[in-house]
């Protein structure tokens, strides 16, 4: 059904891996005999990986909140991120993304525990480790203004006190299908599936009725969908301040909700040039127009000790 997976070595000393639909950038810093076995354990790991969710694929397309039952450790890293977002409409397909930077990074540290620091970028979803005594620098780039491609307009810094282990962001600009018009919503939260779940819920969020908006039923644009009927956003037209303003507004409500539910850490939302982002949190810091750049879709990169790293896809 698909190629046999590619696993290739990337200047900057990262490690790129793709299979089917997955395509991931993976980079760690510490003792190269550390970051050897971390590689070792990713590049073992990474061929079962899409077998394992095709053969789940139709509990992980039910909605949320029902009796999901799957076997697979990706599965169900994304069915336990969705549950606890379960009060509106969502499927574990919100969360592969980042579930699959998690496991990943999860066999990373199992075999090399005294990493200093490292990220898994599956298409701008991302699982991050930051120890003691080291920072991740991270840009985002949500905002349209040039076109089609992204361009930073922000940063944060990541330490190990940030409580942040992933970083995920959706929009109706990116690769998935959206139930709103945000350009971007980039989140940050303890892990990359839960950041995955509440950035496709919080640009879903980000709303309103305008003409200037098209919509087509899901099933339309893909029969195999796992958002069936429901609309989703094709395009969008220049709004009024007033839409771009009640539409940010409510993403914010949303996003509000779940940093005070304790699902997530921060979030920007970024919609026709205009940043909101929830601040107010002494961890991490961010900067207000907070964004990062994949030059496919909304996304983030990384630097760390001034390297800069490039984009999360090497295409």
């Amino acid at each position: 059904m698909f190629a046999p997976p590619v696993v290739q070595e990337l200047a900057g000393e990262r490690l790129h891996l793709s299979h089917g639909p997955i395509d991931v950038v993976v980079k760690a810093w510490g003792a190269r005999d550390d970051v050897r076995a971390a590689y070792g354990a990713v590049a073992r790991r990474f061929p079962c990986i899409l077998p394992e969710l095709c053969d789940e694929l139709r509990a992980l397309r039910a909605p949320s909140g029902g009796d999901s039952r799957v076997d697979g450790p990706v599965a169900r890293r994304m069915v336990a991120a969705c549950r606890p977002f379960a009060d509106v409409f969502v499927t574990p397909m919100a969360a592969v993304a980042g579930a699959v930077a998690d496991e990943l990074l999860a066999h990373m540290t199992a075999a090399a525990p005294l990493l200093a620091r490292a990220f898994v970028n599956d298409g701008g979803d991302i699982a991050v480790l930051v120890r003691e005594g080291h920072v991740l620098e991270i840009g985002v780039a949500g905002e349209f203004s040039r076109g089609d491609v992204p361009v930073i307009n922000g940063s944060l810094r990541l330490d190990s006190g940030a409580g942040v282990g992933g970083i995920a962001t959706s929009g109706a600009r990116g690769r998935s299908f959206s139930l709103g018009i945000a350009d971007s919503v980039t989140v940050l939260a303890r892990d990359a599936a839960t950041a995955d779940v509440a950035a496709t819920l919080v640009a879903n969020a980000v709303n309103v009725h305008s003409a200037a908006v098209r919509r087509r039923p899901a099933r339309e644009l893909d029969p195999d969908s796992d958002l069936g009927d429901l609309p989703v956003t094709v395009s969008v037209g220049a709004l009024t301040s007033a839409e771009i303003d009640v539409a940010l507004a409510r993403g914010l409500v949303r996003a509000r909700d779940y940093r005070a539910r304790g699902l997530i850490v921060d979030a920007a939302l970024m919609l026709a040039g205009q940043t909101r982002a929830l601040g107010a949190a002494p961890r991490p810091s961010v900067i207000p127009e907070f964004a990062a750049a994949n030059i496919r879709d909304p996304g983030t990169a990384c630097r760390a000790s001034g390297s800069p790293l490039g984009p999360g896809s090497p295409r």
